[in-house]
């Protein structure tokens, strides 16, 4: 077996099921049942029993596919460290981004990363900031950029501080807001805590929710289109957007905001590519004060 065939037992063993491992791999459903079939008489057991709802791995196959889990990583890290000894920044980048940084920070940070470095290749994961600083914590990626002040026992950078406010197509009074249409969203759990402590604070009747939507951006497209007011962070909004804006504060005046995190352990900066990343992060964030 070859490192293609361990991955195709741990892709196999996520997605429990051999037309979407298939898709994730860009391998035919034909040539992956194949794969398999190739991998179970060179071990001479059944991997997997397939039926209506997908494959089920047998006790020997689950095995095989936490031992391909085990040594997929020990490849990653081989390689990791084989460009390390490299002077120049090369290799694989892994960085983990809350959804909201994917879609409006991201893709101007890269673009200008690669500039600098043509040969890195980047894997990015995406999700919400809890999800980002677990996977960080734990290694599988190299770099987190969270939203929200998580306990984190390493390397803590701050990028960026941003205001909350109530947004809406035109002007209103806060103390209107609990008989007003309010549009929410699914978001971190640490972010809708700062919203409901500050709506405690004021009112002591719930928000009129009259729309749910799983995402921020269609959160702020139902604002833009006058169908409520919302609670979000000031960067959803550009300039450009006719939007009235209130910024969130305490009773004593105190502003409420949300801060912006780079995360990572320190020994990741062994790796060229990460040294170079987290420098380039931190001069870009000079460069915008």
């Amino acid at each position: 077996m070859d490192d293609r065939d361990w991955l195709i037992l741990h892709t196999l063993f996520n997605e429990k099921s051999i037309t979407k491992a298939g898709q994730v791999l860009f391998i035919a459903q034909p040539t992956l049942t194949k794969r398999l079939k190739q991998i179970e008489t060179e071990f001479g057991v059944k991997i997997v029993n397939r039926g209506v709802k997908g494959v089920q791995f047998t006790p020997e196959g689950e095995y095989l596919a936490k031992r391909a889990e085990e040594l997929l990583s020990t490849f990653r890290e081989i390689r990791e460290e084989i460009d390390n000894f490299n002077h120049y920044v090369a290799g694989t980048l892994r960085i983990g981004v809350s959804n909201f940084i994917s879609k409006y920070k991201l893709p101007g940070w890269l673009k200008l990363f690669k500039e600098q470095y043509p040969d890195v290749e980047c894997q990015i994961e995406t999700g919400y900031s809890k999800h980002i600083s677990t996977i960080a914590y734990t290694q599988d990626i190299h770099i987190g950029i969270i939203r929200g002040d998580y306990n984190w026992p390493g390397e803590k950078v701050l990028l960026f501080e941003e205001e909350l406010c109530v947004a809406s197509s035109e002007k209103i009074d806060l103390n209107d807001l609990p008989a007003l249409p309010r549009i929410d969203y699914q978001t971190d759990l640490l972010y809708k805590h700062i919203a409901d402590n500050w709506w405690a604070e004021r009112f002591s009747q719930p928000s009129l929710i009259g729309i749910t939507v799983d995402r921020g951006d269609t959160c702020k497209e139902m604002v833009l289109n006058g169908l409520g007011y919302a609670i979000l962070p000031s960067l959803f909004f550009s300039k450009q957007d006719a939007v009235f804006k209130i910024p969130l504060a305490t009773l004593d005046g105190a502003p409420i905001t949300q801060k912006t995190w780079m995360v990572y352990h320190k020994e990741a900066e062994e790796l060229n590519v990460v040294k170079a990343f987290v420098e380039f992060i931190k001069q870009m964030d000079t460069e915008n004060e």
